[in-house]
């Protein structure tokens, strides 16, 4: 692309890609991200915060780990120096915090510790109106209703600003979803960093914050009306990460490049973590391995259940997975059960009636040759295979060799570095609200038994 606009006449341009690129080696300095993509948004995301009133959107940066010493709060001190105005908010009111934004280009709120207001559902509950202020900031233009003074009167606060949360597990999905999120991990001996003192290392800090803000004065008319191309993502993945492109495209070099490249690998990262961590995501995502494995293109829906509760590392066998349940949250995607054919002798689903919901929610499903379905045997000296599945001692349902091979596991847990683990994170019982057979009869008014 060609080079910035700059609007300071007189004033010699500032090199944005140097700028970014010192600031990446500060920031290394001090701490091990998961990535060099994670690295690069973080880069990304402050240099934003510096330019954050030409945009319709501020993105939120989340900063989580598994465990505590994992980083979290020392690359939240290393972002405090480098960011627009930045406002520690530690234990302040709902009502502190949007009465502290309204000014253009807003602060930047710094949350540590974010587990303590949003890590247990009591606590959550009590913060849902910090909860709301941070998915409303988001956006321009919404604001925060409230009465004030002795008559009441209706007053709308400003909500919009960059805003970083910094915890133990995951933040609200509302929030994350309208943010970048880098998943720390504790440093490995090798992984050496050197100590973060304020008195000692933020004043050079504070040198790069100063030039990043006078370079983002130079280029701030040039983002009037600019809007990125070839983002790779969509949807609130692009409102989340056109800024940060921007920014990008401003500062020149090779950080156009670095942008496109970190958006695409962490929201591809998100999106897996998404598909295993929601119950109903899962639910489809086996669903769609049981047909491709079977290659049936009708099943019963106790022969789904069955199919279901026998794979590898899942838990709808814990969860005594039966049609009722299933027929509960696949209800809740427009899929409901039919009969085989026009005698009516067989109920359950058809591979049809999920080819939306796949599209809709899933990614994409490679294929490899090693593991193309096997045609259906129509063979008439087999005998007819039952609807139930076999016994887990028996050989495998999903394949219909002799050997008895253990099948391919189902898609695994990202662990949020854009790499995969081997076991599925364990979620809550998404059917502990949903009657029994027996409980549904009875609630109908019909007789049991």
């Amino acid at each position: 692309m060609s080079d910035p606009d700059y609007s300071n006449a007189g004033v010699a341009p500032l090199d944005g890609a140097a700028l970014l690129d010192e600031l990446r080696a500060l920031i290394s300095r001090y701490c091990v991200l998961p990535s060099e993509t994670a690295l690069n948004a973080v880069v990304l995301w402050t240099a934003t915060t510096h330019l954050v009133s030409a945009f319709e959107y501020a993105p939120r940066l989340v900063i989580r780990s598994a465990e505590k010493r994992s980083g979290k709060s020392r690359l939240l001190e290393v972002v405090d120096a480098v960011v627009h105005e930045p406002l520690r908010v530690v234990n302040a009111s709902v009502s502190f915090v949007f009465r502290s934004l309204d000014t253009d280009p807003p602060p930047t709120l710094l949350f540590d510790e974010a587990d303590t207001i949003f890590g247990s559902k009591r606590a959550a509950e009590n913060n849902e109106d910090l909860r709301g202020l941070l998915n409303a900031g988001f956006q321009r233009g919404m604001t925060y209703g409230r009465v004030v003074g002795p008559n009441h009167e209706p007053t709308q606060f400003e909500t919009f600003a960059m805003a970083a949360l910094a915890g133990i597990g995951r933040m609200p999905d509302t929030i994350e979803d309208r943010a970048v999120v880098v998943v720390m991990r504790r440093r490995k001996p090798s992984e050496r960093v050197q100590p973060y003192r304020t008195r000692r290392d933020r004043p050079e800090l504070a040198r790069v914050c100063d030039e990043i803000a006078a370079w983002a004065q130079q280029v701030r008319g040039k983002l009037d009306g600019y809007e990125p191309e070839d983002l790779g993502v969509e949807d609130r993945a692009a409102d989340v990460w056109e800024p940060l492109i921007a920014v990008a495209d401003m500062a020149g070099g090779h950080w156009p490049q670095l942008a496109r490249a970190a958006a695409a690998e962490m929201v591809s990262d998100a999106d897996d973590e998404a598909e295993t961590a929601s119950p109903n995501m899962r639910l489809l995502a086996d669903i769609r391995d049981v047909f491709t494995r079977t290659g049936e293109e009708f099943i019963k829906s106790q022969a789904l259940c069955d199919y279901l509760r026998l794979m590898d590392e899942s838990p709808w066998a814990q969860w005594d997975l039966n049609p009722s349940k299933l027929g509960h949250r696949l209800r809740e995607y427009g899929i409901k059960t039919s009969f085989k054919d026009s005698g009516k002798s067989e109920r359950g689903y058809r591979r049809t009636d999920f080819l939306d919901a796949f599209a809709r929610y899933l990614p994409a499903q490679p294929v490899k040759a090693s593991e193309a379905v096997q045609p259906v045997r129509n063979d008439a000296d087999q005998p007819k295979q039952s609807d139930t599945l076999m016994r887990p001692d028996m050989s495998d349902p999903f394949n219909p060799s002799e050997e008895n091979t253990s099948s391919p596991p189902v898609t695994a847990a990202s662990d949020g570095f854009g790499r995969v683990s081997g076991a599925r994170p364990v979620v809550a019982d998404p059917f502990a609200d949903v009657p029994t057979d027996a409980e549904w009869l009875a609630e109908s008014g019909c007789e049991v038994g």
